[in-house]
């Protein structure tokens, strides 16, 4: 596979900013990908959306129970993309107790889309998500993905075959 970049893209987060009062002490701060990956190493997996079940059960969980792992491989983060918003996507990782995997709201859908995985799920009721992948991306630039079979919109289910932790740790221990 010839490399690819990631797309260029904005992300729309929010941060904890404790010089603000009140109950939301949280503000907008916007990310780009030049910012996440330019001069890292990353691993970044897609998922259909924050608190579904292969997604909450085993994708997610899986990451964040083999972070350390990851990190002793020279990988500077591990990401979560999904069409969510920020909103969502901090309390899914709340209910979880994620605390080491980076939450990434792919609100619109640009990132996943710009890469290729952006597909329907209007027939659920869920609009357009992304499709479970994971990739190793190195300065920006996309080594190696690994994309559940089956491409399609309106799947009937996307289970975790190969875009689980221990496949991308198999692959990186092996590079």
């Amino acid at each position: 596979m010839t490399a690819k970049s990631v797309p260029n893209v904005t992300f729309h987060t929010r941060v904890r900013n404790d010089q603000l009062e009140g109950p939301n002490p949280y503000e907008w701060k916007d990310v780009t990908s030049e910012e996440i990956f330019a001069g890292r190493k990353v691993v970044v997996f897609g998922l259909p959306g924050a608190f579904t079940p292969a997604c909450s059960e085993s994708h997610l969980p899986g990451y964040e129970e083999t972070h350390q792992a990851f990190r002793d491989l020279g990988i500077d983060e591990v990401i979560c993309v999904s069409v969510n918003d920020a909103f969502v996507m901090f309390q899914w990782g709340k209910a979880l107790g994620i605390e080491n995997v980076r939450l990434l709201p792919d609100g619109n859908g640009e990132f996943s889309e710009g890469i290729g995985m952006l597909v329907k799920r209007t027939a659920q009721g869920m609009g357009n998500r992304s499709w479970r992948y994971a990739m190793y991306v190195e300065d920006g630039q996309i080594e190696k993905v690994f994309s559940e079979p089956g491409f399609m919109d309106n799947p009937p289910g996307v289970p975790v075959q190969i875009s689980d932790a221990k496949t991308m740790l198999d692959y990186l221990k092996q590079r």
